[in-house]
């Protein structure tokens, strides 16, 4: 019953979302075709079709998370709001870097598999980014190399 309440709420935020998604955003020029009106619009429906499949087909199992799971999940929120917050100022490629290398020794990698796995995350996804999807990513501390 828990799932049903909860996948409630969630599709009336979505709705709600979607509606705004649809109607206030308005971009004055849109310069991809995914620009800056089509990801909410996107996110919105998505959202709400998840929430319709929970309202539809919950999930019948308890949620059996131990103190060190719970503990982890509130590691890994502290690590995206910093990298939320250090994403201009140390740019996408450090940032990405540096997230992924930390969550990657969170995971249980070795330090040395993990920071090989940050450095092609963040070099892959910076240049697949500006240079395939020609993105403007901010090049923060690496700004006068890229």
């Amino acid at each position: 019953m828990a799932d049903r309440v909860f996948a409630g709420a969630i599709l009336v935020i979505a709705l709600l979302y979607t509606y705004i998604a649809f109607t206030v955003i308005k971009a004055p020029f849109q310069y991809d075709p995914l620009g800056p009106e089509s990801w909410p619009k996107l996110l919105g429906i998505v959202a709400s079709l998840c929430a319709i499949y929970l309202i539809v087909r919950p999930d019948v199992e308890r949620l059996k998370a131990d103190l060190g799971t719970l503990g982890r999940l509130a590691l890994v929120v502290v690590m995206l709001l910093a990298y939320g917050r250090l994403f201009e100022p140390l740019g996408f490629l450090v940032s990405t870097w540096v997230f992924c290398t930390a969550f990657g020794i969170m995971l249980g990698a070795t330090p040395l598999k993990a920071f090989a796995f940050g450095a092609v995350t963040g070099t892959v996804g910076y240049f697949a980014c500006t240079r395939l999807l020609e993105l403007n990513l901010p090049a923060g501390l690496l700004n006068h190399i890229l």
